[in-house]
């Protein structure tokens, strides 16, 4: 692997091979309550045996609730390895992060996830000749999160990282992050004109008088720098060139928080290269961009063959003047050094050797994982074939599914309803866990007709509403889900439903608001399935359960069933006409661990207890969100009725569906109710002319229901 040139501030001999650098040693320790109980302690026994015994691949199936997570922690600190757990969705990651940190206070435990909360990526539709230009929003806290989890790859062992699949797509080289960081220690040399060069070279930006995460700024001898990765600053104190104090301190009071002898400030993006790698990359990118013009010249296609000549001799000369370009991840081939057609680096690069890989929810992981290489390469070929990138561009993109598993060692699978795949490299073998420390059994299930469906349902809500319990509620479709909620809620009911669109850590904000009874029922469509970890959810109402398909699969309807598996008076009623093979397979395996778990709690004299667990969130540490910020971004204006109404994430009324709080817009006028469609329409033309479709039809279904709000109150007579 390619070195970079010596840094202006070090010596050579602080460089070293990734796999050679010294993380600190970390000893795992679990702090809990509670120990082992139920099928824990045998589950852990065995896993440990079987990793001791060198097997690769190795089920774990467990049942909902019977605490996959903690022993998933538990395992951790018997194997004392970093570990990468994947999970299969944002949320899911957020929870876990959220279960392990509370099991590891003194450890590493990182969340890595993409940083975008809305992502539209570069495409190019050749039929309407149509280029899209990249749009995307960034989550500046979920940035952070990236980059100490990186940063912790690389400084110490004792690292638990829980990514969601976005650890298979490309990110700068572990080589060139380690190289390009800055090591400081009390006592040594350094000129303070180059350290601040440095740190501009890494991508830090001075400014002494807002100062934000990714910032330094220069008193005299004092430098004080936030970085990309930490909440806390590093203030660097110098007499002459020696490096006499390095504190932590807190970036809004200047408190200090503790004094150190040494520390590594790492670069602010991950795509970094010290400039004899970058004139050797901007030399590789020169010299293909001479090649494809000539092939396409030679084609015949001189306005694709203008168009990448100006393209990317702008981002040339970008990356000569200030080290970086908009899309500079399009050039990682020639940066990196790789040869066309090699995999990026990503994440698992940073791990090192002997990492321990725990894959969540397996049987839907495990597929997403392989399903992401071919999507994204169809997209890039299509904006390489008209000149929009440069067939390099190919080469930044998701690992293959051979590529990842070449590139992971030992693997545990979780799951309720392991996969084939995970199932035949296990050799059909698996670790059972479905006996629940609680005592608690799976729910009961119960078989009722669709006619009078909803009548029963509503009353099944009431009866549950009454006893401060909560109600998930499952559709097919997303229409469906959201006619229901709009019934439910003309009747009443404290409702709302969750959906594809809301927003990445809001999902999770949604989910802690059903725990604390900011509303009693949650519809939704496949997001209710795996994992989600919901104690107060008595009963699950699943409709249109004999539809054979995706949704009402074996496996789909099992991790649905589960979802109640955390309350005492769990029940799940399917509505179903007939009682399909998937029906009576998901029912005859309920009944199988029911019974399993019955015996269990006789046999030790165990009764059922409520699962208590505290209602917190990934959300108390990593987003915080100004509410009113939020309310003006979402209708895309400011002033006072682009914010009058208050939204929420996922409510009929959230934020990323569009539509306002139904009780807050009855309480506005309705002149300025009249005057905020007409702001909306507007905005939503202004979009559609833009080609900014996704916001244009968000605006729209806005709309849509706030127009139904005002005939309600035209029909109602109100002024």
């Amino acid at each position: 692997m390619a070195f970079a040139t010596e840094h202006p501030v070090l010596a050579v001999s602080e460089f070293r091979p990734v796999e050679e650098v010294e993380r600190t040693p970390g000893t795992f320790r679990v702090v809990s309550d509670y120990e082992p109980a139920g099928d824990q302690p045998q589950a852990i026994e065995e896993l440990t045996r079987r990793l001791e015994a060198a097997e690769r691949d190795i089920v774990l199936l467990g049942a909902t609730g019977t605490g996959k997570s903690a022993t998933t922690a538990w395992l951790v600190e018997r194997v004392q390895r970093p570990t990468l757990v994947l999970a299969p969705n944002k949320t899911l990651a957020a929870q876990l992060a959220n279960e392990l940190r509370g099991f590891f206070p003194d450890n590493a435990v990182e969340y890595f996830v993409s940083y975008y909360d809305y992502y539209q990526p570069e495409a190019y539709i050749a039929q309407t000749d149509t280029y899209i230009e990249k749009d995307s929003s960034i989550n500046d806290d979920v940035e952070r999160l990236r980059h100490s989890a990186t940063m912790s790859l690389l400084s110490r062992r004792d690292v638990i990282v829980v990514a969601s699949v976005s650890c298979i797509y490309g990110l700068g080289t572990p080589q060139s992050y380690l190289d390009r960081s800055i090591p400081l220690r009390v006592g040594g040399e350094i000129d303070r004109d180059h350290f601040l060069r440095a740190l501009v070279d890494v991508q830090y930006t001075r400014n002494d008088m807002a100062f934000a995460r990714g910032t330094f700024r220069v008193r005299g001898d004092t430098v004080e720098i936030i970085p990309a990765y930490e909440e806390l600053a590093i203030r660097v104190e110098l007499f002459g060139d020696e490096i006499d104090r390095l504190y932590y301190l807190h970036p809004l009071t200047g408190d200090v928080v503790n004094e150190v002898e040494e520390l590594r400030i790492f670069p602010a993006t991950h795509y970094v290269a010290g400039p004899e790698r970058m004139e050797k990359a901007i030399a590789g990118i020169e010299a293909e961009l001479e090649q494809r013009l000539a092939e396409l010249e030679k084609q015949g296609k001189l306005l694709e063959a203008q168009r990448l000549r100006m393209r990317t001799s702008y981002d040339i000369e970008m990356m000569r003047q200030v080290g970086f370009c908009s899309g500079i991840e399009n050039y990682s081939r020639h940066i990196d050094g790789r040869e066309a057609g090699s995999a990026p680096a990503t994440l698992l690069d940073y791990f090192p050797e002997d990492f321990l890989l725990v894959i969540d929810e397996s049987h839907v992981t495990v597929p997403q994982v392989g399903g992401m290489y071919e999507g994204d390469m169809s997209r890039k070929r299509n904006l390489v074939e008209h000149g929009f990138r440069l067939p390099s561009a190919v080469d930044n993109r998701p690992l293959t599914w051979e590529e990842f598993a070449d590139r992971i060692g030992q693997t545990v699978y979780l799951s309720a309803t392991p996969g084939d795949y995970e199932l035949g490299e296990a050799g059909g073998e698996f670790v059972e866990q479905v006996i629940r420390p609680t005592g608690l059994l799976d729910p009961e299930v119960v078989v009722k007709p669709t006619e009078g469906q909803i009548d029963d349902l509503v009353a099944e809500i009431r009866d549950r509403a009454d006893k401060d319990e909560r109600i998930l509620v499952t559709t097919l479709t997303k229409k469906m889900a959201e006619d229901l909620t709009d019934y439910l809620l003309e009747l009443g009911i404290r409702v709302r439903y969750l959906h594809s669109e809301v927003d990445t850590l809001r999902r999770v904000e949604l989910l802690r608001q059903l725990r604390l009874g900011e509303f009693d029922v949650l519809i939704g469509i496949n997001l209710l399935r795996e994992g989600l970890d919901l104690p107060e959810v008595s009963l699950v109402a699943i409709l249109d359960a004999d539809k054979e398909g995706f949704l009402r699969s074996p496996r789909s309807l099992i991790q649905t069933i589960g979802r109640a598996a955390r309350n005492v008076s769990g029940q799940v009623h399917m509505y179903a006409d007939t009682i399909t093979e998937s029906m009576q397979y998901a029912i005859d395996e309920t009944n199988r661990r029911r019974e399993k778990q019955m015996a269990y709690n006789e046999e030790k004299g165990l009764d059922p207890q409520p699962l208590r667990k505290k209602i917190n969130d990934i959300l108390d540490r990593v987003y915080t969100e100004n509410e009113e910020e939020a309310e003006e971004v979402a209708v895309g204006g400011s002033g006072r009725n682009a914010s009058r109404g208050k939204r929420a994430a996922g409510e009929p009324g959230g934020r990323s569906s569009g539509v306002y709080v139904a009780e807050d817009v009855k309480h506005m006028p309705r002149a300025e109710l009249a005057d905020l469609i007409s702001q909306l329409n507007e905005q939503m033309m202004n979009a559609a002319r833009d080609l900014q479709f996704e916001l244009a039809a968000r605006l729209r279904d806005e709309i849509g229901d706030l127009k139904k709000e005002l005939r309600g109150m035209d029909a109602a007579g109100v002024e």
